[in-house]
């Protein structure tokens, strides 16, 4: 019972920062199940077929709060869910030794980018309105889908950035459109993990815990996402997946540090992600103050798409 509480509360934390910042639900939860043992595939199936609730909701809540374009949900959705589909049948293939220390690979590479991303590179918002196209949303959906499929996480570390760097649409749309078009990856590779796993390992009652958690928090986010910074937000959830995943890695066997060694490791982790906070939070100061304008205001770029 106190694990299936904790994890209630994960799930409403993890939604409380997908929803605000559109991602980290689907890395924080999968990393947590790592961490208590949980095989890889078994863990991304239990987050994903929760995850078809929370974005459900999620979108629901973005919808409501005049978050979402669906010309970009739909683009971005459908590749999305084949990318979901094939990672999902390719995860349940591998065997547990390859696939915790990958996972583990992937989540890590997409945390230090979020928590470089959003550290010293903030926003870009000077070509919100230009059109998002087809060419550039569909291998961006391809590639977001299997990456979230395999690492338990990525849709959002994936898209979000890559549309907010385009600066064609206002980050709390980029956001509300990247949580509702979740939902078709999470359908896809939950069919993918069935295909490939049947229901082996896969803990109901664990994925009902993170869903009730994800429930709740779905309409909070939706509302607070216009009011919460995002870049320090990104900061806080790159430094978070950072370390959590260096502490797996570290416990894999792969590399052998000693206890000392290991310990340097993560006071070097948890300084720089202090540090990158705090830059976060003074970058934005100044930006709001305008001081000095965004690291991103590059309008001598050429388009994307």
């Amino acid at each position: 019972m106190h694990s299936l509480v904790l994890l209630a509360l994960v799930g409403l934390g993890a939604q409380l920062v997908d929803g605000s910042l559109g991602m980290a639900y689907g890395v924080t939860s999968t990393t947590l199940l790592l961490m208590i043992g949980t095989n890889p595939a078994a863990a991304s199936a239990t987050v994903h077929l929760a995850e078809i609730g929370t974005t459900f909701a999620s979108g629901a809540s973005h919808w409501r709060f005049g978050n979402v374009d669906w010309r970009v949900v739909v683009r971005i959705g459908v590749p999305g869910a084949v990318g979901a589909f094939v990672g999902a049948t390719f995860l349940s293939w591998l065997s547990t030794e390859i696939a915790g220390p990958l996972m583990s690979v992937l989540l890590l590479g997409l945390g230090l980018y979020v928590l470089f991303r959003f550290t010293f590179r903030g926003l870009r918002t000077d070509r919100v309105g230009q059109p998002l196209r087809r060419r550039f949303l569909t291998p961006l959906g391809l590639v977001a889908g299997f990456m979230d499929a395999t690492g338990g996480g990525g849709w959002g570390p994936v898209g979000t950035p890559a549309i907010l760097a385009s600066g064609r649409l206002e980050p709390r749309k980029v956001i509300g459109s990247i949580d509702t078009s979740e939902f078709f990856v999470a359908v896809a590779a939950s069919l993918g993990f069935f295909v490939g796993l049947g229901t082996a390992g896969i803990e109901a009652s664990w994925a009902i815990a993170l869903l009730i958690g994800g429930l709740i928090a779905a309409p909070i986010a939706a509302w607070i996402v216009r009011w919460v910074p995002p870049r320090v937000l990104g900061s806080a959830v790159g430094g978070l997946i950072v370390l959590t995943n260096t502490r797996t890695l570290l416990g894999t066997g792969l590399v052998s540090l000693g206890v000392v060694g290991a310990a340097v490791v993560h006071g070097v982790v948890v300084v720089a992600w202090a540090g990158a906070i705090v830059y976060s939070v003074r970058a934005h100061r100044r930006e709001t103050a305008g001081e000095t304008p965004a690291p991103d205001d590059t309008s001598s770029l050429e388009p994307v798409g």
